[in-house]
């Protein structure tokens, strides 16, 4: 069979210009970043400079939360797995300086809050892969995206891919559409300080495809060039931390830096990711050789990426894409002060009480606006632009 590479575009990049998506067209990939910045750690594994399970503060002295035995002994691998225990939801922007990611590490020092012991639970973190980008900035003496662009963009050959939005504009670049009726978002410059969480990184899916491909070929990439030590991905692939069933559809448990899946007695790996208005699914099939990559800029995101994943699974993979958990036909029985009380996060508190109707919500984010609402019932799955890249290879990578 060989390798092969099979892409598609429809749809604009943006309704206020009606420039056509193409191929090669740049979208943000949010949170897929991590699995980039997973990687440039598991280079400095691969070169005895990081142990997983030692104390973050052991390569990173600076790191740190509001609670001091937990800063003393959060690892490596319990950031990478989202173990850590800490809120990790603190997009504090800090600037568009080389200093950034290390601005928000000193934050966290006064503004991460301890929720659970370290490796306890699982608790996704973007915070957390902040503190891994500074990591390696710190290790290999560069920014993070100097180590992203050097160690891993360069290496494996990928040309469309952007690490500041200045960069974006060289290309066909998305923006993200938001509301209803659909409005490109203002919001395309998110914070710095987040970037190796996924605030900033921008590409075409046939570079995720690329970087797909490397995994599946044990770390190696088109060229021959040795990315990632031997073995990188079967470890990436071990469960860390398993995750409550919400269904055969969503995510079984937890790898470093992957998300794992079941899907129709398959192993599935990878990743989601989503900025204002733009969407990224991103996912490898191991035992089919077979990486996809899909970007949407607007409108019902979910339920177009479901159909473009279910159609790729089935007609390369042989595989059933399970179907996303639903509400009954028939309501079930709801019993409102079940869930009446005060949800807080960092960044907002939930204020739930029961009534005759149902459940009232008001949200209260920790800072002037104020804003409340009713809640009747779940709202819908909710995506103008749409690009899909996918790779078969006859290479195996990981099980589980």
């Amino acid at each position: 069979m060989g390798d092969q590479l099979a892409e598609a575009a429809t749809g604009v990049i943006n309704l206020d210009t009606g420039v056509k998506a193409t191929a090669d067209s740049l979208f943000q990939i949010g949170s897929v970043t991590k699995v980039w910045t997973t990687a440039l750690v598991m280079q400095l594994v691969g070169e005895g400079l990081v142990d997983l399970d030692e104390p973050v503060r052991k390569y990173l002295p600076e790191f740190g939360v509001l609670d001091a035995a937990a800063s003393e002994s959060i690892t490596v691998r319990q950031l990478l797995s989202h173990t850590g225990g800490f809120d990790g939801d603190l997009f504090e922007d800090t600037g568009r300086g080389d200093d950034a990611v290390a601005k928000l590490v000193a934050f966290m020092r006064s503004n991460a809050r301890q929720v659970s012991v370290p490796g306890e639970l699982f608790s996704y973190c973007n915070a957390g892969y902040c503190a891994l980008g500074a990591l390696v900035a710190k290790l290999r003496g560069r920014t993070w995206e100097a180590a992203m662009r050097e160690l891993l963009i360069e290496p494996l050959g990928a040309r469309h891919m952007a690490l500041y939005a200045e960069e974006a504009i060289m290309f066909r670049a998305a923006v993200g559409h938001v509301g209803e009726p659909l409005r490109v978002s203002p919001r395309r410059l998110l914070p710095q300080s987040d970037a190796p969480a996924g605030s900033t990184l921008s590409a075409a899916p046939r570079d995720l495809v690329r970087f797909g491909r490397m995994l599946l070929a044990d770390g190696v990439a088109a060229a021959g060039t040795r990315v990632l030590p031997a073995g990188t991905f079967a470890e990436m692939c071990r469960p860390q931390v398993t995750l409550p069933r919400l269904g055969e559809r969503y995510t079984a448990a937890w790898g470093l830096g992957l998300m794992l899946f079941d899907w129709d007695g398959k192993p599935v790996v990878g990743h989601d990711g989503s900025t204002p208005g733009q969407t990224t699914t991103w996912c490898i099939v191991p035992d089919r050789g077979l990486v996809l990559a899909i970007h949407a800029n607007g409108g019902h995101a979910s339920a177009f990426i479901d159909e473009v994943l279910a159609e790729i699974l089935s007609s390369a993979a042989g595989i059933r894409l399970p179907s996303r958990v639903l509400p009954p036909d028939t309501p079930v029985p709801f019993r409102p002060e079940t869930y009446a009380g005060s949800y807080s996060a960092p960044s907002v508190t939930y204020e739930v009480k029961a009534d005759a109707d149902g459940l009232e919500i008001t949200d209260i984010p920790h800072g002037s606006r104020r804003s409340s609402g009713r809640v009747a019932r779940p709202p819908a799955t909710s995506t103008p632009a749409t690009t899909a890249s996918s790779a078969s290879s006859r290479t195996r990578g990981c099980t589980h």
